[in-house]
């Protein structure tokens, strides 16, 4: 099963749309080395995912909240607020625990990301225009 970046997660916001496909595209990268039986050891992976994730959402966070300040949007600071604590989630992420059980390590990741796409993208991230 892959995510897809349907019509209801667009804002209407060009580079924001661009952006949230990325994080759909890390989702589905996740789940496919979930899926995937032939790799024993998935630990590398795994860590490379989460650095990529940690890696894009400083500039998509940081992107969305100058566009968010620019229009004066009236919800900019709880919106922030979410995005702060999504990067909480990733810098608290136990590797080691990942290490020692990499499926659940996985499926943890899995979770998070498609709970973000869902609350976030689709039922905050799509009301930035909309005020």
């Amino acid at each position: 099963m892959h995510y897809e970046f349907t019509a209801d997660y667009l804002t209407g916001i060009e580079f924001i749309d661009n952006e949230h496909q990325k994080l759909f595209d890390i989702a589905n990268e996740t789940f496919d080395l979930l899926s995937n039986n032939f790799v024993n050891d998935k630990y590398d992976r795994i860590i490379s995912l989460i650095s990529e994730l940690r890696e894009y959402t400083i500039t998509h966070f940081a992107d969305e909240e100058k566009y968010m300040e620019s229009i004066q949007y009236l919800h900019r600071f709880s919106h922030k607020l979410e995005h702060i604590k999504f990067v909480e989630k990733l810098n608290s992420i136990n590797l080691e625990e990942i290490d020692i059980n990499q499926k659940d390590g996985i499926v943890d990741l899995l979770q998070f990301l498609v709970e973000w796409l869902q609350n976030h993208i689709k039922k905050k991230d799509c009301r930035i225009q909309k005020q």
